[in-house]
């Protein structure tokens, strides 16, 4: 859409072109054969250097129409018109008539492109030149039959005219500077619809009638497996073949599109990324293109996992409440009796028993009350390097590590991700906890690994490693479920209480099984940088 100074511009162009039109008919008067059929010059030699100065004037206000302001360009260019038809009418009083015609359209351009004030005074001025050249007229040439009707007719309808096209020239302004205002915002609206859609954790597409991937946002182009090493080849350019890039998924929007059957069981678009369940509409009515809706099985589920652990957990908060103060009751009965001389030494391993299973207990209904109080994640910008960085600095202080090590290792400068500080200090904290506890070689000490990096397709992870035996397959489907461990010392609640962490920021929480000797906890983290619109 041309802008209002575009628009003028354009305007100025026409009229100047105007003018070298009328500069043209005017010297063709006086120098082409048409001079032998109309009246002779009054003045010849005045007539003549009229002509060849307003060509030349013409010419020059033409090439610098492109340059500098339109408004001065105009009254440039209208003085020059006024001072050439003031000096032609003199000199040319047989084509005076036709010169003042014309003379109307420039006056009614200059108004269109200039104020309403320096309109106004184009057409006063012109009005005058002709009230002038009347009265000059009548006392140089008493004889003269010129009636003083036809200078004031045309100075009324100059005036008449310079009103009119200003006002047509302030509504067309007012309207172009309308059009440039809603041009803007849709332009701004255009991109928050783009933020919007780059922020979607659901994959979008855009597909036509051929199907066509037409656009996509980066949410779906990892969803269809074109991964951070291979986003952006040219291979991978859209548009894409939506029967090449996902068969099942074409197959399902062609059965769709014939009988709007719509399958909402969950599909691999590529191996080794997470189940989606796709969703169809119509992006017009009657239009061939559809947008397709990836929405991650995996969170659908996790949100209603979310909603029954959430039950569960009042559930059990409320239970482990009631426990806790008659378990108080048998510890301090314990105590007491331990401190009794009259309890046979044989007995008193039973007393221990009591005692180690009361502590056991007790830690559990500890851990299923700190698990109700959680407070909902506040994720924040975090730099991963220095966190570790810092983090194994403080657990090394906090924690005596004796023999054992725990290092920080990291891939890259700077790897930015977005998590509750707080809570992923309590998830790496059960990870190395638990690595230095299980992930050991009989009789040598425990070395831990907390690495920074990126998987395969760029988001930021944090590998938890030790040189253990690792987890036995067996037990790897088990292992975040709640009160399941392999020692009997432990309560079975600092993995799923991790896991239910990295679910409230948004992050996963995994086992990465290994060919070689020792075992790989994953956490993988959101980016903190926006989802890009491919294409």
């Amino acid at each position: 859409m041309a802008t209002p100074s575009s628009a003028l511009r354009r305007e100025l162009h026409f009229f100047t072109l105007y003018r070298l039109l009328e500069a043209s008919l005017l010297a063709l008067l006086v120098f082409g054969p048409v001079r032998y059929f109309a009246e002779a010059p009054r003045y010849p030699l005045l007539a003549a250097t009229t002509a060849v100065a307003y060509l030349v004037v013409a010419l020059v206000l033409f090439a610098l129409g492109r340059h500098g302001k339109v408004a001065i360009h105009a009254a440039v260019g209208i003085s020059a018109d006024l001072a050439a038809a003031a000096v032609a009418v003199h000199a040319l009083p047989g084509a005076a008539t036709s010169i003042l015609v014309m003379l109307l359209f420039n006056v009614a351009a200059a108004a269109l492109l200039m104020p309403l004030r320096q309109g106004i005074a184009a057409a006063l001025a012109a009005a005058a030149i002709l009230l002038g050249d009347y009265l000059w007229s009548a006392w140089a040439f008493p004889g003269s039959t010129r009636s003083i009707a036809e200078p004031a007719m045309f100075g009324l309808v100059y005036v008449a005219t310079a009103l009119l096209t200003s006002f047509v020239g302030r509504e067309m302004r007012a309207s172009q500077d309308l059009a440039e205002r809603r041009s803007a915002e849709a332009a701004n609206l255009a991109e928050v619809n783009e933020l919007i859609l780059r922020r979607l954790r659901t994959g979008v597409l855009v597909v036509d009638g051929r199907s066509h991937v037409r656009l996509a946002n980066e949410a779906a182009m990892l969803l269809l497996g074109d991964g951070g090493e291979r986003r952006g080849h040219e291979a991978h350019a859209l548009p894409i073949d939506l029967a090449a890039a996902a068969p099942e998924l074409s197959r399902r929007l062609v059965r769709w599109r014939v009988d709007g059957a719509l399958d909402e069981t969950p599909l691999k678009l590529a191996p080794d990324l997470p189940e989606v369940v796709p969703r169809f509409a119509r992006l017009l009515a009657g239009s061939d293109q559809v947008l397709v809706f990836l929405d991650d099985a995996s969170l659908v589920s996790r949100r209603a996992e979310s909603i029954t652990l959430a039950t569960l957990g009042r559930f059990a908060a409320s239970l482990a409440h009631e426990i806790r103060n008659p378990l108080a009751a048998i510890n301090y009965a314990v105590q007491l009796l331990e401190e009794s001389r009259e309890i046979p030494t044989e007995d008193r391993r039973l007393l221990e028993i009591v005692r180690q299973q009361g502590t056991r207990m007790n830690n559990i209904v500890e851990n299923v009350l700190g698990l109700a109080r959680r407070e909902p994640a506040q994720p924040e910008h975090i730099d991963l390097v220095p966190f570790v960085e810092q983090f194994v600095q403080e657990f090394a202080a906090i924690h005596p590590l004796e023999h054992d090590r725990v290092r920080a290792e990291h891939e890259g400068a700077r790897i930015d991700a977005l998590f509750d500080p707080r809570q992923l200090h309590q998830v790496l904290t059960v990870l190395v906890s638990n690595a230095l506890r299980y992930g050991r070689q009989p009789g040598e000490p425990a070395d831990v690994s907390v690495r920074v990096g990126r998987d395969p397709l760029g988001a930021p992870v944090i590998d938890v490693l030790d040189r253990g035996p690792g987890v036995a397959d067996s037990a790897i489907p088990q292992l975040f479920r709640p009160f399941f461990t392999t020692s009997g010392h432990g309560t079975g609640l600092g993995l799923y209480i991790a896991r239910e962490l990295c679910r409230a920021n948004q992050a996963s929480l995994d086992y990465v099984p290994s060919n070689i000797a020792g075992g790989c906890f994953r956490l993988r983290l959101s980016s903190a940088s926006a989802l890009a619109v491919t294409g």
